[in-house]
């Protein structure tokens, strides 16, 4: 596979990260320069309570973007460095970002918890399979000296 190939999916899940974050701080300035939020140095300080539901939704879902997903991009790296990607890694790291765009979608728009967490679900599992498929491809490989 291609560098290209094996980065492209790590560029979107970047992307993704940064689009959540302008919005997220899109909606923060709106909320503030609206008047919505009463306390400010409770947001000075990170007390989430004080933002209005829509700021606190993408503000949660920029946190996500650190949990699950880090263990894609660590995936990534290790696959690029060992040469052991394949075009099912690159098929089922396609369906880890797509899920992980869609899921973003929802989180930041209509926030139905039961497709969002289907979503999550089938990343997650994508990405316990992308996980296996590497360690056994590492621990059937043959020693080299």
């Amino acid at each position: 596979m291609t560098y290209a190939a094996i980065l492209m999916p790590v560029f979107a899940m970047v992307l993704l990260t940064f689009a959540v974050l302008i919005r997220l701080g899109v909606l923060r300035w709106r909320a503030v320069k609206a008047g919505l939020v009463a306390d400010r140095e409770g947001a000075v300080t990170g007390d989430e309570r004080v933002w209005p539901v829509a700021v606190r939704q993408a503000s949660s879902c920029f946190r996500n973007q650190f949990e699950v997903p880090v263990l894609f991009y660590v995936l990534s790296v290790l696959v690029l460095v060992t040469r052991k990607a394949d075009f099912l890694y690159i098929v089922l790291a396609w369906i880890f970002v797509a899920s992980r765009w869609v899921h973003a979608g929802i989180h930041c728009g209509p926030n139905l918890v039961g497709p969002r967490f289907s979503l999550f679900f089938v990343g997650v599992l994508v990405l316990m399979a992308m996980w296996l498929l590497f360690a056994l491809s590492i621990l059937v490989a043959p020693i080299v000296p």
